[in-house]
């Protein structure tokens, strides 16, 4: 990527939207996150944050510039290895080694090869570490923080859809709203946090994982109850008994499975979740001969954080669908106009499920959507012409 920069007086943090701005307009989906590879680009942006001030001008960092060029010379990072205490150690270790021409690195032109000669392809020289530098690439969660950045970003996107597609089923269950009144939210418990100005400067280091750690628990937590609600859904809609559907979601049941078996696979994302649920930074081993003698295992809360939260994209994706096809068997009647904006959204694609077939495009499609945000951004311009969510009926 190069990013042309002729006013030196610019400053890193420009430097760094204009980075992030021209990454998002290139980057093309590949489906869900299933390694360290795939989020690099938030952890060296991270560590770039962690070692220049913001402020800082270009002028200041290379001289006699009139361009920074920004390749993609990527180092090689394993995902596991962190216990996060003195930051995330093993991880940002290898993302530096390959700035040094050691280890391995990827680059467009030659792949995954030795790190030096990826930077000769591209006329760069390997850094050569100065007092304390060292110490300044390793000591921090930059991991931690840019794989729970992802994680966050995800779960709000889901969850506001989320919202969305229980509104679908809850016409086709020909459902009320007045269990969504808002005063049966009124918090039980309550209590404040005051931060007091003491006029005191303490010196000290920031770079233990505990705090992100026990956020990302409690993300993976809270976010793993929209699944759990959603495959409630989905087998009352599949639920002959309980409804006036056809049983999973298809006529002549005897001939075809319907939804019977998506509403398994959802059933078994939402069990896989209740162990990855398990808080991580509750467990400390003792590393680093005692030094690091309380951790906070933060990398794999991160980690496991957003496997959580790809399950309930996932489990999401699969009400979407089963909605939709509920939709098919109350018509000529219809739902709100926000509601069969995202029907017709999802029939661009998807057809009605009139017998079984191979549905594993369909899921894919509907997963896609929510990653991109695709239900979200159809529903909202009704909510903010109308004020409120609730007026959007």
């Amino acid at each position: 990527m190069i990013i042309p920069c002729k006013d030196p007086s610019l400053n890193i943090h420009w430097l760094g939207q204009e980075a992030l701005t021209r990454y998002r307009e290139r980057e093309v989906y590949c489906g869900d996150l299933h390694c360290i590879d795939d989020v690099k680009f938030s952890v060296r942006r991270c560590q770039g944050l962690g070692l220049l001030d913001p402020g800082d001008t270009i002028r200041d960092v290379l001289e006699n510039n009139d361009f920074i060029q920004i390749v993609s010379c990527l180092s090689y990072v394993p995902e596991k290895g962190t216990v996060g205490a003195s930051g995330d150690l093993a991880p940002l270790a290898h993302l530096a080694l390959g700035l040094m021409g050691e280890g391995k690195m990827w680059s467009p032109k030659s792949g995954w090869a030795d790190a030096k000669y990826v930077l000769q392809a591209y006329g760069l020289r390997p850094i050569s570490l100065k007092a304390k530098e060292g110490l300044a690439l390793i000591n921090g969660t930059q991991m931690i923080t840019s794989l729970g950045v992802e994680a966050v970003e995800r779960a709000t996107a889901i969850a506001r859809q989320a919202d969305i597609i229980a509104a679908i089923t809850l016409e086709v269950l020909k459902g009320t709203t007045r269990a969504f009144d808002s005063e049966h939210f009124l918090p039980l418990t309550s209590f404040q946090i005051v931060l007091v100005d003491r006029g005191e400067v303490i010196s000290c280091g920031n770079f233990h994982g505990e705090y992100p750690a026990k956020a990302l628990d409690y993300l993976a937590i809270g976010v793993h109850e929209l699944a759990s609600i959603s495959e409630r859904r989905i087998e009352r809609l599949c639920n002959a008994s309980l409804t006036e559907l056809p049983a999973f979601l298809v006529s002549d049941g005897g001939l075809n499975s319907g939804f019977m078996i998506p509403h398994c696979t959802a059933a078994a994302l939402v069990s896989e979740n209740k162990v990855l649920c398990h808080p991580s930074s509750v467990d400390s081993l003792s590393t680093s001969a005692a030094t690091e003698d309380h951790v906070s295992m933060g990398g794999w809360a991160a980690r496991k954080a957003l496997r959580v939260i790809d399950h309930v994209e996932q489990v999401l994706a699969i009400e979407l669908l089963a909605a939709c096809q509920g939709l098919e068997f109350l018509r000529p009647l219809h739902t709100t106009e926000p509601l069969e904006s995202v029907y017709k959204l999802v029939r661009s694609a998807v057809k009605p499920l009139v017998k079984d077939r191979f549905m594993a495009p369909d899921f894919e499609f509907a997963h896609k959507l929510l990653i991109e945000e695709k239900v979200w951004k159809t529903v909202q311009p009704y909510i903010e012409h109308s004020g409120s969510p609730q007026a959007a009926e």
